[in-house]
């Protein structure tokens, strides 16, 4: 997901925090900024808990992994997939800040909607038959059924004890104040930059998606899972994000 203050890594980040700050109420931006980092650690943390050798990230934007997280990038092959103009201003930034770039950073441009993932990604080097973690947040928000479950199948095809992690956009049902009033603000930006969102799904729907896909689910964390691993203890108030849940299936 393009969140307009995840845009930081730009000269013009100011101009964009100003035009979209004040459309989001202060609990909402709160909210929706931990939410990314939520959902990074918890990739992580089940890469760091994991005996992968590769680790995918898909629609990787400007995540920062590899320069946070170093000790972790020694054993294992990074690979960033992403749009190719994306991906190349991505890259531009990095020298521009004079970023150090690794031989354990493979940078995978690709257009989804030509190039088959399992092709682009062997061509750069992924091994199918090693286990790796697929990292897929913000993303499944934006696509359909189809192609959610055309990705979810192509992973089923990696190495057995393969993992991915991915977040899907809630039902409006299971939405709290903050969740239903983001999602009311966004839902036109999205769409007027071209990325409508797309309908939420429930837990018994994605489960069933996963298993159909050849997966299985190891773990779909509730709100208050969430809450006891990340945040709690805090005296602010903050919570665990509605809108977005996160969930890791298995290659079996």
């Amino acid at each position: 997901m393009c969140w307009p203050w995840c845009l930081s890594a730009r000269p013009v980040w100011r101009e964009l925090r100003d035009r979209f700050d004040p459309l989001f109420p202060g609990p909402v931006r709160r909210e929706s900024r931990a939410a990314v980092c939520t959902r990074s650690r918890y990739a992580e943390d089940r890469v760091a808990a994991g005996a992968f050798t590769q680790y995918v990230i898909l629609g990787a934007g400007l995540d920062s992994f590899a320069w946070r997280q170093p000790d972790l990038l020694g054993s294992l092959t990074v690979f960033e997939v992403d749009h190719p103009a994306s991906q190349a201003w991505k890259l531009d930034r990095v020298r521009v800040l004079g970023l150090p770039l690794s031989d354990s950073q493979v940078f995978v441009p690709v257009d989804f909607e030509a190039e088959p993932l399992q092709d682009v990604l062997g061509a750069a080097g992924f091994d199918w038959a090693q286990p790796a973690m697929f990292c897929w947040t913000g993303v499944a928000p934006y696509l359909t059924a189809q192609a959610i479950e055309s990705t979810l199948r192509t992973i089923a095809a990696a190495a057995p004890g393969s993992e991915v992690v991915f977040s899907y956009r809630a039902e409006d049902c299971v939405l709290d104040d903050v969740g239903t009033e983001f999602a009311r603000i966004y839902t036109p930006i999205a769409a007027s930059a071209d990325e409508p969102l797309q309908p939420g799904w429930s837990v018994i729907e994605i489960d069933r998606l996963i298993s159909r896909c050849g997966l299985k689910v190891v773990d779909h964390p509730a709100r208050a899972d969430l809450q006891q691993r990340y945040f709690a203890g805090r005296t602010d108030g903050l919570r665990p994000y509605t809108f977005e849940t996160l969930v890791a299936a298995r290659v079996t």
